[in-house]
């Protein structure tokens, strides 16, 4: 049996629980929720690395879905619920294929059905518009983690990716934190600065995890985890979901991409933004300077760190598809798993070490805040702390 067999055959019995996939914020951007016209049923390869398809084709069992919308939303509470609304959409037109789900036991209770189970996470502060209320409403529409920045600060955390404001959380991040413990919603550091890391991980009473990071020893770039934090998560119990996105994992992709978004701003672009009209500015850029090109083995790279410095029992996998305009060789698309495992096989990881990786991590991770919350829920009501009374 080669290497790629096995990989599929462990698949069959631990799929990929992927932490985050940004198909909702595409079908907004393309088509705006017009469901028909990107119906997720067939093969959308053309426009979109997501599909149901290749999750089938990939051994996908769990999908965080990304309810993200940009910081500079006029609306983001609005655009966040309009998001959540994508995603009840795309559970009802598909039954057969995607279960709803809100607990680990729910993860799990999909699998045994042969479904991918199904789960949202907010991608960045802003979508709780600094209330606690905000907060606990996103949870009760189905939300399982709140990533505490995006690309730019919020006013009670810093980002990776903007100039250091708060010095990691404020009085009323950390109450963010504890509020989140409360709940049983996962803090989920991808994004944010590492001073913000260390600041939740000294806060939270509940397993971390970063939903789409890769590790910054490997690839210098602002949004890995830097070994120290790394190396926390024994003690906490956390997840470090390896992202595939070839600007935070090939250190020459870093400096193309820089030169890449310089490139689109000065055409009046966002450097995020993914339309036809962006794409055809990229595209130019990249035949001017062809762009480095990271590889099912780049990637792996960064999980051999990565198990070194945390542990097998701390890993797992958050590709960002949908979210990234590229994607490494071999991992094109969501069909792309089976090429991953296949190389950590031929490196030496273990069918058990896999199994933790793709799926029972990620398991285990939302059953322990799961049942931190029990235990805070009994001691703690809700805080209705506001910002103003914690941060002046």
């Amino acid at each position: 049996m080669t290497s790629l067999e096995s990989a599929r055959e462990l698949l069959r019995e631990f799929p990929v629980a992927d932490g985050h996939n940004d198909l909702p914020w595409a079908l907004r951007e393309q088509v705006r929720y017009d469901l028909d016209t990107r119906d997720v049923a067939a093969d959308q390869s053309a426009h979109l690395h997501t599909d149901i398809p290749r999750l089938r084709q990939g051994g996908v069992g769990a999908q965080y879905w990304s309810v993200y919308v940009r910081t500079d939303s006029p609306d983001p509470v609005a655009a966040t619920l309009e998001q959540i609304d994508c995603v009840r959409q795309l559970l009802a037109r598909h039954p057969g294929d995607l279960r709803p789900a809100l607990t680990a036991a729910d993860m799990e209770a999909a699998r045994g059905e042969g479904r991918i189970a199904s789960l949202m996470g907010a991608e960045g502060g802003h979508s709780i518009a600094n209330s606690l209320g905000t907060l606990r409403g996103l949870y009760g529409l189905g939300v399982r983690y709140l990533t505490l920045t995006h690309n730019d600060n919020v006013d009670w955390a810093d980002s990776a990716t903007d100039a250091p404001r708060a010095g990691g959380l404020t009085a009323f991040g950390r109450e963010v934190v504890r509020e989140m413990n409360r709940l049983g919603m996962l803090v989920d550091l991808s994004h944010v600065a590492a001073t913000t890391m260390r600041d939740a991980l000294d806060t939270s009473t509940a397993p971390v995890v970063f939903s789409h990071s890769s590790a910054r020893a490997v690839c210098d770039h602002p949004r890995n985890i830097p070994d120290d934090v790394l190396e926390r998560l024994p003690a906490n119990g956390g997840v470090a979901m390896v992202t595939f996105v070839p600007k935070f994992v090939l250190q020459a992709a870093v400096d193309w991409t820089a030169a890449a978004d310089e490139n689109m701003r000065a055409h009046g672009f966002h450097h995020l933004d993914t339309t036809a009209e962006a794409m055809k500015v990229h595209r130019a850029f990249e035949e001017r300077r062809p762009r480095p090109v990271a590889t099912v083995a780049t990637v792996a790279d960064h999980l051999d760190h990565m198990r070194e410095v945390a542990g097998i029992d701390h890993l797992g996998i958050g590709g960002d598809y949908d979210g990234t305009a590229f994607t490494p060789d071999g991992l094109d698309d969501v069909s792309g798993y089976p090429n991953l495992l296949a190389e950590l096989l031929e490196r030496g990881w273990s069918k058990a070490d896999l199994a933790k990786l793709t799926w029972k991590n990620a398991v285990r991770v939302l059953g322990a805040a799961e049942d931190v919350a029990r235990g805070l829920q009994a001691t703690r009501p809700p805080s209705n702390a506001t910002i103003e009374s914690l941060d002046g």
